[in-house]
């Protein structure tokens, strides 16, 4: 898999199984990518590789890093401390976002009811587990 930020100044590839995929509806994740949900998919810290510039930090919350584009903005993954098995990649960096589609709704007791996402996947308030 690989995939990169809108100008092309930060990619990223990974060989790693992809543990999961979700839509997420929560305020915070909303306001970081200025849309009404986003969608991420999870993969082993180690499988991914970083290539061109090296993506920016920013610590929203004392556990949580979001890494983006220095140069155009775009968000490219979520790090969460209690996570420590997995990055949080961001579907749409994907060269190919076709090839990975959520499999589940996260924070769904957050999401902007006059958005209606019409499909069958299991809606959670929170995260599962």
């Amino acid at each position: 898999m690989k995939g990169h930020c809108h100008c092309g100044d930060v990619r990223w590839e990974s060989d790693g199984a992809v543990a999961w995929s979700c839509y997420c509806h929560c305020a915070d994740c909303r306001r970081n990518c200025a849309a009404p949900v986003t969608a991420f998919f999870g993969v082993p810290h180690d499988s991914v590789r970083w290539s061109g510039a090296e993506p920016r930090i920013y610590r929203s919350s004392k556990p949580v890093e979001r890494l983006f584009c220095g140069t155009c903005g775009t968000p490219m993954a979520f790090r969460h401390a209690e996570d420590r098995d997995n990055l949080h990649l961001y579907i749409a960096t994907l060269e190919n976002p076709e090839d990975i589609a959520p499999q589940t709704h996260v924070f769904h007791a957050e999401h902007i009811k006059w958005l209606q996402i019409d499909d069958r996947l299991p809606k959670y308030a929170s995260i599962p587990g």
